[in-house]
């Protein structure tokens, strides 16, 4: 199969409305679910660098490169070795299919002749919570792929460990004096990560490069922490994408944040509602809070938005990009992109001072707040203008 070394791997776009906000500011394939993207996952299933095709705005900073032989393949879709043989096997203008779900397709631009089904399994991401839902088997099968062959840096006898072997600490990693119980799934502690005196951990749990579990932290899993997140308190079952925080006590269950997001101390949110019914969630492509179908759902929360101390959060509550909320009493369970304030009501956060606080935050990790970044929020800002009353 000589022709797979000149295939061109491009990721498509695919349930984008639905998993908005979190895809305002990224292609489908950047979500991170399990221990890596999307788009990482693809990458090393194919030993390839993959590009994308999403949004025009984002395209600068998520470019798309396109030759002679292309493979698209969907962005929500979590590759595995049966789904990456069936896509090497396809040939000029055939397409893979399962039921209605278009996987892949090989041509130059477009419009498969050919449809060939696919009969095995694989994980989608197409809606908000299944980021969190299907975490536990994403960090599982990450953590297969990943450790495979290779041998775990050793760990510390001030450590009290349950299943060792499931375990595994990249270098640079440091954890003494914590209680990990691995019996349930992995747990992956990522390059220069750390975990603090007294942590409690149940896997799986993936820690991602430089995340730190802050002392006496509770973590139940399934659980990631994206690379540069600072995670105290207790949590249950939460994606954090990378470069966000929740340093302090609080509970978080059933959530997914976004990047640069910074929960104040004492933040809680409810994942279970008092009637125990379904929780429903903000949808933006039906413009109305949609059944989950879930009894265990908490708080999805966009890129760069923060809250005050001692914020409540309700069951299913939806919060835009760059949102600032503080103050007594719940937020509504939808709160809109760029919107500041909380239960009493809101007013709009202006350009000027989200680009200000964000360039302060991301300069904190050694990222530069640039000329795209300010384009990607300023289009979502006009993109959101009639979710605000002023």
């Amino acid at each position: 199969n000589c022709y797979i070394c000149f295939m061109n791997y491009i990721l498509f776009d695919d349930s984008r409305e639905d998993l908005l906000p979190l895809t305002f500011t990224r292609p489908v394939s950047q979500i991170r679910v399990g221990i890596l993207t999307i788009t990482e996952k693809w990458e090393k299933y194919l030993s390839a660098k993959c590009s994308f095709f999403t949004e025009d705005y984002l395209q600068q900073k998520f470019p798309l490169n396109s030759t002679q032989d292309n493979c698209w393949i969907n962005g929500s879709i979590c590759p595995n070795a049966e789904l990456v043989k069936a896509i090497h096997s396809l040939e000029e203008n055939q397409c893979l299919k399962q039921d209605d779900t278009l996987i892949a397709y090989r041509s130059e631009q477009g419009n498969p002749e050919e449809s060939i089904s696919f009969q095995g399994s694989f994980v989608r991401i197409s809606q908000l919570w299944h980021i969190f839902e299907y975490n536990d088997v994403c960090i599982k099968s990450d953590f297969e792929f990943l450790t495979k062959g290779r041998k775990s840096q050793a760990i510390s006898e001030t450590n009290a460990c349950t299943r060792p072997e499931n375990i595994f600490i990249e270098e640079g990693a440091k954890v003494e004096h914590a209680i990990l119980n691995a019996s349930n799934g992995p747990i992956y502690v990522g390059k220069d990560a750390e975990i603090m005196e007294g942590s409690i951990v149940r896997g799986p749990l993936a820690m991602c490069e430089n995340s730190v579990l802050k002392l006496g932290a509770k973590i139940y899993g399934a659980t990631t922490l994206g690379p540069y997140c600072k995670v105290g308190g207790e949590v249950n079952n939460s994606v954090l994408m990378g470069y966000s925080n929740k340093g302090h006590d609080g509970f978080l269950g059933n959530s997914v944040l976004g990047e640069w997001c910074n929960l104040g101390a004492d933040t809680n949110n409810s994942n279970l509602k008092n009637n125990y019914a379904d929780v429903r969630l903000w949808n933006y492509s039906t413009q109305r809070f949609s059944n989950s179908g879930l009894q265990f759902c908490g708080l999805i929360m966009a890129d760069h938005s923060k809250c005050g101390i001692n914020t409540m959060f309700n069951t299913g509550t939806v919060v835009g990009v760059s949102a600032n909320i503080f103050g007594a009493g719940f937020p509504r369970n939808f709160v809109s992109s760029f919107s500041w304030g909380g239960a009493a009501g809101y007013t709009t956060y202006k350009l000027d001072k989200v680009f200000e606080v964000a360039a302060k935050v991301m300069q904190r990790r050694s990222v530069e707040f640039d000329q795209i970044e300010k384009d990607i929020l300023s289009t979502v800002f006009e993109l959101t203008k009639s979710y605000r009353k002023n």
